[in-house]
């Protein structure tokens, strides 16, 4: 890789393929270093075939697909397209079969190269061996904003590179010199989604779509990442659609599989998965996610151990669960950081009223306690998908505003005996109808605005405490699977698509108490934002 990625990649390894002996380590570079054709590959032993596949559990028919893709050196592809949700192995796998086919490529991640003109300059560093360094006053080697002047450079630097490695090419073998293998160049754009919130995402995304018909160069391949399908990139222009390779998400025996890599006590930890690796996987998949959670419970789970070297037998394991249990609700509910607001303080100061107000508060919780596990995320999914059903579209504008605070502003008139009698029936009539359908945007639109309500709510009451970095925004890219478990356990009913509109619609299946109990573990005032007729 050349020295501007080289640090980027070096830290995209799995969690399993971390954990092994042959993982990427990064290195420092001296300040007087200077890139050449061999910074094109990872400058080490390639993989076996044999170490691939058993680095990435679950992941042999998504490699063996892409090698097949590839197809055998030297020869033209079609653009790749590898996608699926986030944290399951695209890029990790992605670049290690590179260092298994030891060929040249050029990786850039769309999160750090955020614009059009940090995305070419990151390329075009690459490719004409430039590195940013204080001797080069941290510049790029070609100063390139618009997409025309990029092709003029890319072409001109990708034919001088295809003549190194051309004249190299037979003279040393290339596991000896390091220098990778074969006389084609592969661009691997990482993270293609973030492209959509640029300014010119509507012509950067066309463009790099139609590049391999614009540079009309065999020798270049085009490998696209994103966490996203292929249909959000649907455009209405021509172009040669790039090939779909899809990664699912792990199961749970890949999981195990993958924590259980390089354990010094693979008995401990495997009693450890026994007890929260179920649990876990119906809240989420992501490992990333996982290994944080796991990391801090394990150290609990393994507490009463003085011994951490010991076999656990049937009893030391009921132990260690006991210990354990009281931990692993907490640790569900914080692996997705949406704070709820906090409780009502009781502004009196007499002990009896005190008294009652905790014996009230007990019998509350006691009646208000759900039956069943759900994380905090999907608890505030359920009650958007219950606020969407329940209300009319047209009054999502007036029930929130745009920092998510519902209007509360409006007159109340003292409502009449004929108008009471309407509404009664109007309520009757709701009620024969069952709860209304919903597209996923509305869903989503809700869940922003009650998360981030929630939220600001507790910034202004509690502005000296640190906040959650990420916020709504870090949890949006968990919705969709949470939307899945829910439609799973019928909590949340997937309907048709509509003809005109084309989308999926969605309605939900908890009723008004259900829903009730949810906000209230919350603290969330459902009611406020109930439509009442």
């Amino acid at each position: 890789m050349a020295t501007e990625e080289s640090p980027q990649v070096t830290r995209r390894a799995t969690r399993s393929y971390s954990a092994s002996n042959t993982a990427i380590e990064s290195t420092n570079l001296p300040e007087s270093y200077k890139p050449t054709i061999n910074d094109l590959g990872f400058r080490q032993q390639p993989l076996r075939l044999e170490d691939l596949l058993s680095s990435f559990p679950g992941r042999r028919s998504q490699i063996l697909e892409l090698l097949r893709l590839l197809g055998p050196l030297n020869s033209p592809m079609f653009p790749i397209l590898v996608y699926g949700g986030p944290s399951t192995g695209k890029t990790s796998v992605t670049l290690q079969v590179f260092r298994h086919l030891n060929r040249p490529f050029i990786y850039s991640s769309c999160i750090t190269c955020y614009s059009p003109r940090i995305l070419f300059e990151s390329i075009l560093n690459q490719l004409l061996f430039h590195r940013k360094d204080s001797g080069h006053s941290y510049s790029s080697v070609k100063r390139c904003e618009r997409p025309s002047d990029f092709v003029n450079y890319l072409r001109e630097a990708l034919e001088n590179v295809l003549t190194n490695l051309k004249g190299n090419s037979g003279k040393v073998s290339s596991k000896m010199s390091g220098r990778p293998d074969g006389t084609m160049v592969y661009l691997v754009f990482d993270n293609l989604e973030r492209i959509r919130d640029w300014d010119k995402s509507s012509t950067i995304l066309p463009f790099l779509f139609n590049l391999n018909d614009i540079l009309k160069m065999p020798e270049v391949g085009l490998i696209f990442i994103s966490n996203t399908s292929p249909d959000t990139y649907y455009l209405n222009i021509g172009y040669v659609e790039p090939i779909p390779l899809y990664f699912p998400d792990y199961t749970e025996g890949d999981l195990r599989h993958i924590f259980m890599a390089n354990q010094t006590n693979s008995r401990l930890y495997a009693s450890f998965l026994d007890v929260v690796l179920r649990p876990f996987c119906r809240v989420t998949r992501q490992v990333d996610e996982l290994a944080a959670a796991f990391s801090s419970l394990f150290k609990k789970y393994s507490e009463p151990l003085s011994d951490k070297e010991v076999a656990p037998n049937e009893e030391m394991k009921r132990r260690l669960f006991s210990h354990i249990r009281p931990h692993i609700a907490s640790a569900l509910n914080e692996t997705f950081q949406v704070r709820s607001q906090p409780l009502l303080k009781a502004e009196t100061n007499e002990e009896t009223k005190k008294t009652n107000s905790s014996r009230m508060l007990g019998i509350r919780e006691d009646f208000d306690k759900i039956d069943f596990h759900m994380s905090t995320s999907a608890k505030y999914l359920l009650i958007s998908a219950f606020l969407a059903s329940r209300n009319p579209a047209t009054l999502d504008a007036s029930l929130f505003d745009s920092t998510g605070v519902s209007d509360s502003r409006k007159r109340k008139r003292k409502a009449s005996e004929k108008s009471m009698d309407q509404k009664e029936m109007a309520e009757q009539e709701l009620l024969m109808k069952g709860p209304g359908t919903f597209p996923l945007e509305r869903l989503l639109a809700i869940f922003q605005c009650i998360t981030s309500l929630a939220e600001d709510s507790l910034d202004e009451e509690e502005s000296h405490e640190l906040t959650v970095e990420g916020g709504s925004r870090g949890l949006m890219s968990d919705v969709l699977l949470q939307l899945s478990s829910l439609c799973n356990a019928n909590f949340i009913i997937k309907g048709g698509s509509c003809p005109l509109e084309g989308s999926t619609r969605y309605r939900t299946a908890v009723s008004e108490d259900l829903a009730l109990k949810v906000a209230r573990s919350l603290k969330f005032p459902l009611s406020k934002y109930l439509y009442r007729r």
